[in-house]
């Protein structure tokens, strides 16, 4: 984003609400109308920025996840230790434990007995909180007293090291692990009586620890206890007694929550100044459609779950409107005196949203046929919306990983990226009130109803080793880097430099697809008849018997269409023209014994057409294609590039080229994007001696007349390690890179063989896993052909991907290469999914750099898909914009760095397939580096559907 980005679109949002808040229910309603009206891409890319000063970073941790010792210093069984160990009824799904892991949460992450290991980890974090509950049962092991000394004095000990380290404590009462006497002697909270049993409970822990606490939750996420618990039976103490039940449960829940908040209020708060609050998870919900109707049912939605207890604490004491229209009778009702008793008791929003509620826990029936989104920021903004702008602290969020996933994160890390980024663009950009942030959790624990099947932890817990092994994760390291930062903070790298290309700078378009117009030869120089038309009767042309009219030579003015094309690319003022020739269409049977001329003429009017109004034509030989590989059919039917026959034919159909459109064509391109992931190594192997041939074939018999150049274009997206701290990741990201582009481009540009990486991993999967990949070898004499059959390094780039070596979707991992292919849901990201990195290309331009010296080299294509159905392109905008500063700084880059070189020419060429909707954009651009403004470019002017750049470094 440009620096005027930021201020530009905090000006839209003041005019589409961004003023100060005043919430009131109902008032949320219209977060969706906002969010859909705010403008694409701007509001869709990163905010580097910073969190407001004091901002709280924090961890989290629960009880019965994490401690384990439930035996130990006397403590007593909750309804979680029942419900885990009993065993499981035909059909239910209970938590999935690893191989050997202790059932449930009776040893897990074994913190009970690892206290200053855990302290440590908050150390190493640099956290200013620790959020972590108080388990009930090992407090007060019968759930009312006597207290247990040893419960007393492990969580003395706890807050005594937090305050040694300078950490705040955030203390939860309740985290779902209900003494099991409780649930025995008077059935949970399904009975009224717990409220005040609870309310004995924090007085004790109050009393004990409230001088060393500021922070305060009753309890964690209440729709889940009530409906899970005593509604669906899903979760402890597993009792199935449908809605009436769960709602009941909740009505105690809500009451023990205020007489809490008011035995703080009324006898601590003086003396102890702290702040208590209720931990309220949610899910976020979209429409299906922008319709009243099916926001209102949106609004419904977060009403059943989140404002069911939001709205009694926050507003008025009472249920969602919404609730009570439609549950009737099954909703208990609050007393007046219950709803002033339960209004305002809580000192701020305390907000879960992540993994257990969001996609695991929420019943369908909660959704009211809407979507789930995991869209934190427009929640939040609901939430200041609806609740009369409360101060927000985040409690509780995260994702999570698969449990087979040891240190490296990365799907951890990027949705870590995304919710916090959503967080800092809501207190920027919305106004919202957020002034903390806890990520869940610190360490591997057991995860509820998923048992030890996943992970969310910033540290690894090896669950089978007896001392408990604790090891950082990436996101751990990607955690305390952004506390260190205190967010995103702009760095020089991902900002745009100033700057001016060189007054030869070029620029173009490219359209692979122009050999289609050739059919469009008037029907007249080929048919010598004459005809006339029966207006009056059959409508028909009808044939002059015994008159023709004499044969005439083709010219180009004859090919309309090339005209039309041409002053499509004047309008644009471009410098170059890429397009690919149809190899099938100029040789139908792959050799000279028949010969298209038709469309030999065509190409040879375009080039010349091209030359002729200062258009520099760049012209591949063969691009590969869905339809027979871009082959002719007999060569396609025959092995395609597996027959070596194949070799021949393209040189044969390379030199017809050469001698008929060489002496308009100054940059060949052998092969255009050979897809590697298509290819076998055969065919492989094959292709590179066709290029070679083709290449020597150039620079023996034409190169001296004709004075052209001539290389390869290969694909050549980047591929990042996703945890930047993994050894394992870069070895990865290596590899990939390897085989997808040094596959190719080492037999050429290098020492004419295959990449060592390639055939070592090859030997090794082969020799390990019973594979039989074969990579040839080339004789002495062909690498000798190969190596350096090169006038330039020709490449495309469109995008960058993330590549991670642990395992974690196994449809995204690719056995092959033992890779798993990650995304940053953090990048803007085109209709057809992909990624808008800009700072990809000039990693990708310094990897050439580092592989293959000081070899020129030509960015042939870049670009973007976009949403046709956009009034405007403002994603190729942004596109362009940014991939152009990129190269930009690239050419600064390689200036300073091979100072060495006498000059560095560099140059651009932009090529849109498909006419850009608004090109106001791209005038601007042409004039403000090299051109006077120009025509605007009609809405029909070319063929396709995606936007492509051709950049030209001259070594």
């Amino acid at each position: 984003m440009t620096p005027a980005a930021p201020l530009h679109l905090l000006l839209l949002l003041c005019l589409l609400g961004g003023r100060r808040l005043r919430g009131e229910p109902g008032q949320g309603a219209g977060t969706w109308a906002r969010f859909a009206r705010l403008p694409y891409p701007e509001d869709e890319l990163f905010l580097y920025d910073t969190f407001p000063a004091g901002f709280l970073w924090g961890a989290g941790s629960a009880a019965y996840q994490a401690e384990g010792g439930w035996r130990q210093g006397g403590k007593g069984a909750s309804v979680w230790d029942t419900f885990a160990h009993r065993a499981a009824p035909a059909g239910a799904r209970q938590p999935q434990p690893l191989p050997s892991a202790p059932a449930g949460g009776d040893v897990a992450s074994d913190s009970y007995n690892n206290l200053f290991r855990d302290a440590e980890g908050l150390r190493r974090l640099g956290v200013s909180h620790y959020r972590f509950s108080l388990a009930w049962a090992r407090l007060l092991p019968n759930g009312t007293a006597p207290p247990s000394a040893a419960g007393l004095a492990h969580y003395g000990r706890l807050l005594a090291r937090l305050r040694q380290l300078g950490v705040e404590p955030v203390v939860t009462l309740y985290h779902w692990d209900l003494p099991q006497r409780l649930q025995d002697a008077y059935g949970g909270w399904a009975s009224p009586a717990l409220a005040e049993l609870f309310r004995d409970y924090a007085e004790l822990c109050f009393r004990h620890f409230g001088g060393q606490v500021r922070y305060w939750l009753t309890i964690d996420n209440p729709y889940v206890v009530a409906w899970h618990g005593y509604a669906t039976g899903r979760l402890p103490p597993g009792v199935k007694g449908g809605p009436q039940l769960g709602y009941r449960a909740a009505h105690h829940l809500l009451q023990a929550h205020a007489k809490v908040w008011h035995l703080y209020n009324d006898h601590f708060r003086p003396t102890q100044g702290g702040q208590v609050s209720i931990a309220l998870s949610s899910h976020w919900i979209k429409p299906q459609a922008m319709t009243e109707q099916d926001i209102q049912e949106c609004q419904k939605s977060l009403d059943f779950v989140l404002g069911w207890f939001a709205k009694p604490i926050f507003i008025d004491g009472d249920y969602p409107q919404s609730m009570k229209n439609n549950l009737s009778s099954l909703l208990p009702e609050f007393s007046d005196a219950e709803k002033k008793y339960i209004k305002g008791t809580a000192d701020f929003f305390a907000l879960s949203f992540g993994a257990t509620l969001s996609f695991q826990l929420l019943d369908s029936q909660m959704k009211f046929h809407q979507l789930e989104s995991l869209s934190l920021r427009q929640l939040l903004y609901w939430i200041s919306r609806e609740y009369n702008k409360p101060k927000i602290f985040i409690v509780e969020n995260s994702w999570f990983v698969s449990g087979s996933t040891k240190r490296d994160d990365a799907k951890y890390i990027y949705y870590l990226k995304k919710f916090i980024m959503e967080t800092l663009k809501a207190i920027r950009y919305d106004e919202v009130d957020v002034f903390g942030y806890t990520v869940w959790s610190l360490m591997d624990g057991f995860e509820w109803h998923r048992g030890y099947s996943i992970r969310r932890g910033l540290f690894y817990v090896d669950f089978q080793s007896h001392d408990k092994k604790f090891l950082p994760k990436s996101s751990a390291l990607f955690y305390q880097k952004l506390i260190e930062r205190n967010g995103f903070p702009p760095l020089p790298e991902n900002q745009p430099i100033d700057g001016k290309f060189p007054c030869d700078f070029a620029w173009g378009i490219v359209d692979n697809y122009i050999q289609k117009t050739a059919n469009t030869t008037p029907s007249q120089f080929l048919d010598t008849n004459v005809y006339v038309w029966d207006v009056h009767h059959t409508k028909k042309l009808i044939k002059v018997d015994g008159v023709v009219t004499p044969k005439r030579k083709r010219h180009c003015v004859d090919f309309a269409a090339i005209r039309l094309q041409i002053s499509l690319l004047q309008e644009m003022h471009v410098t170059h023209f890429h397009f690919s020739l149809k190899w099938s269409l100029i040789l139908p049977l792959g050799n000279l014994s028949q010969i298209n001329h038709t469309f030999l003429h065509y190409y040879q009017c375009f080039v010349s057409e091209l030359l002729r109004v200062n258009i520099t034509p760049v012209v591949a030989l063969w691009q590969p294609m869905a339809e027979d590989q871009g082959l002719p059919v007999v060569l396609a039917k025959y092995g395609a590039w597996e027959n070596p026959e194949t070799v021949q034919a393209f040189v044969e159909y390379a030199k017809l080229c050469f001698k008929n459109l060489g002496h308009h064509v100054k940059f060949w391109i052998t092969m255009n994007e050979p897809y590697v992931r298509n290819l076998t190594y055969t065919a492989g192997h094959n292709l590179l001696k066709a290029h070679a041939k083709a290449w020597h074939l150039y620079d023996k018999e034409f190169r001296r007349s004709q004075k052209g150049k001539i290389s390869i274009a290969l694909q050549a997206d980047w591929v990042e390690p996703a945890c930047p701290f993994s050894k394992n990741d870069q070895e990865v990201a290596d590899r990939v890179l390897e085989f997808d582009i040094g596959w190719l481009a080492e037999p050429i540009f290098g020492n004419g063989d295959y990449p060592h990486v390639m055939r070592e991993w090859l030997h090794q999967r082969n020799s390990i896993d019973l594979y039989n990949f074969h990579l040839p070898y080339f004789s002495e004499e062909e690498k000798k052909l190969i190596q350096g059959s090169f006038d330039f390094f020709a490449l495309s780039h469109y995008t960058t991907i993330l590549v991670d070596w642990e395992k974690e979707d196994a449809l995204k991992y690719d056995h092959y290469l033992q890779v798993q292919m990650i995304k940053d849901i953090t990048w803007l990201n085109s209709p057809s999914r992909a990624a808008v990195v800009p700072w990809g290309l000039r990693k990708m331009l310094k990897w050439v750099k580092s592989k293959y010296g000081d070899v020129p080299v030509y960015i042939i294509a870049n670009g973007i898909d976009d949403d046709q159905n956009m009034v405007q392109d403002k994603l190729r905008v942004y596109y362009i914009q940014n991939y152009i500063n990129e190269a930009l700084k690239g050419k600064e880059f390689m200036q300073s760095l091979y100072t060495e070189s006498t000059s560095i020419n560099f140059g651009i060429v932009f090529l849109p397939f498909s006419p850009p909707l608004d090109c106001s954009f791209h005038h601007l651009f042409w004039c403000f580096f090299l051109f006077p403004l120009s025509v605007r470019v009609p809405q029909t002017s070319v063929h396709s559907s995606f936007l492509f750049c051709l950049h030209l470094i001259h070594g």
